[in-house]
């Protein structure tokens, strides 16, 4: 059985006991990325050599009888919007072609200090925002499942990344979905944690009230793993809850009883793929088998979610991003070429005596500030700053942000009510399977309706996380999505390994050729 076939506890296992080494489970997964890579698109940078020597030296101590962490000896891929010191961090953009960070995020150094293999950067929608992955200024990533379909967004490298065997675990980051959505579109685990489990240290801003860094993988074991290392309270974050880490991968064995698990009414029916529908009523009866009991829940304002969210995130969007202006961060226009457009429109009006026209003309600052951005930003970006900067603007921050945020703190309400009735929370995570590269790229609208099930646990702060659960007609994964309590991550891990105890749904792979 090749190394690439493990899941990684499985290979953890094996590593610690002697019986494989670090360096023949890194150049097991290095082989296989340049093997498919070119197919699906999944790195923007990954070091190879650097890798290789890091697991020779885990090897090295480990075989000389020395402590070791965690992950010693496993490869991590890291979404591309987490800075590691000296390595490229571009966030997909252009805006950041050049950019290699003086240092790395808490989630990249704990990583490290538990000797996980950082084995490269993975692509991802510009700046986070999109759901498709097609929205990279610098590649498309293609889903492994069907080359022809998007793998989701904005962490579509990152589930594309495990789904393709390319990597045991990945580190993605969800503002709106942005894990799960591609994870379900992929046939892979992928877990939100509660807001503030996981420190933003060094995760390049999208909308700071929404971001959460958590672990993409194979199994509810495997998230596990990553998650006990990545969470845990940082100084350097002051949103990071001062919460003890629970022990998630000693507890995910230990099933859970009297398992309360409520159906949101309002999140079957109309707009949700019929095949979707079946495998979720299907994921119904594993539960009730295992002795849970289910009743229907309402969530009535997470019907105003993703209006909700399209406000508030574009609104903090635009605050983030105003940072990028060609002279305190990221890409400058060429101030030569720019001089003389701007001396060739001055001497255009001079010579028709349009004073009107010349005065109107930028200075040199603004136009350098309006150029580097409009080269730099992509079409998506674009929009969601010109969104955000509308919504803040006078006379509508009242009628929109404001609002919003009333809103948010109904959906969040929601929850808490359906929480002192049930512990978790089932559902779709996406309303249809994945669709074409290329069907809602021009479509904005229809993308973000996209985010329907997967919004409001970012507006609410709180965990969850999908599993695969089935295959539609045409080989395409279904995911399902189990939501908890703020906190939760300890129920909803075990939530999902009693399910995945039950199915081999997590064992299945894409027909991907070598």
């Amino acid at each position: 059985m090749n190394l690439i076939d493990f899941t990684a506890t499985e290979l953890l296992t094996q590593l610690n006991a002697g019986s494989i080494s670090a360096e023949e489970v890194t150049q097991s997964f290095l082989d296989r990325i340049t093997a498919c890579d070119d197919q699906v698109g999944v790195f923007l940078f990954r070091d190879g050599d650097a890798a290789l020597q890091q697991a020779r030296d885990i090897d090295r101590r480990r075989n000389g009888g020395n402590p070791v962490g965690k992950l010693a000896g496993l490869p991590v891929a890291v979404k591309d919007n987490m800075c590691v010191t000296g390595s490229p961090t571009t966030c997909a953009s252009r805006m950041l072609d050049h950019f290699r960070p003086p240092y790395s995020a808490t989630v990249v150094r704990k990583l490290l200090e538990e000797d996980a293999i950082l084995i490269g950067k993975t692509n991802l929608d510009e700046f986070a925002m999109g759901g498709t992955t097609e929205n990279s200024s610098l590649k498309a990533t293609h889903n492994p499942w069907d080359l022809q379909r998007v793998p989701g967004g904005s962490s579509g490298g990152a589930a594309a990344c495990i789904a393709a065997a390319m990597a045991p675990l990945s580190v993605g980051s969800d503002t709106g979905g942005s894990i799960r959505q591609p994870a379900a579109f992929c046939g892979v685990v992928g877990m939100k944690p509660t807001y503030g489990r996981v420190s933003r240290f060094g995760l390049v801003a999208f909308a700071s009230s929404l971001d959460q860094i958590g672990p993409l993988a194979r199994t509810a074991e495997d998230a596990a793993l990553l998650l006990e290392v990545i969470a845990g309270h940082d100084p350097k974050d002051a949103t990071s809850v001062q919460q003890t880490v629970p022990g998630y991968s000693s507890s995910v064995q230990q099933p859970l009883d009297s398992l309360r698990i409520g159906l949101v009414s309002n999140h079957f029916g109309d707009g949700l793929d019929p095949q979707i529908d079946s495998a979720l009523q299907e994921v119904v009866k594993i539960y009730e088998k295992l002795g849970a009991s289910i009743q229907h829940i309402e969530l009535p304002h997470t019907r105003y979610a993703v209006a909700t969210y399209y406000v508030i995130a574009p609104c903090e969007a635009s605050s983030n991003l105003a940072r990028y202006d060609g002279v305190h961060y990221g890409h400058r226009t060429n101030e030569d070429k720019m001089q003389a457009e701007l001396a060739e429109e001055q001497s255009q009006f001079a010579a028709t005596g349009n004073e009107t026209g010349l005065a109107d003309l930028d200075s040199p600052l603004v136009r350098m500030f309006r150029k580097s951005r409009s080269e730099a930003f992509g079409p998506e970006v674009k929009r969601r700053i010109m969104l955000g900067t509308y919504a803040l603007s006078e006379g509508y921050y009242d009628a929109y942000y404001l609002k919003a945020l009333k809103v948010r703190r109904l959906i969040r309400q929601d929850y808490d009510q359906a929480f002192e009735n049930v512990d978790l929370l089932l559902g779709p995570v996406t309303p249809t399977p994945a669709y074409g590269i290329g069907e809602k790229v021009d479509d904005p609208l229809s993308m973000y309706l996209g985010d329907l099930y997967t919004v409001s646990a970012n507006l609410a702060g709180i965990p969850a996380i999908s599993l695969p659960c089935g295959l539609t007609n045409e080989g395409l994964p279904i995911g399902v999505q189990l939501q908890g309590p703020a906190l939760a991550e300890d129920c909803l891990i075990r939530a999902a390994h009693m399910y995945q105890q039950e199915t081999d749904w997590h064992q299945y792979r894409p027909p991907l050729n070598e």
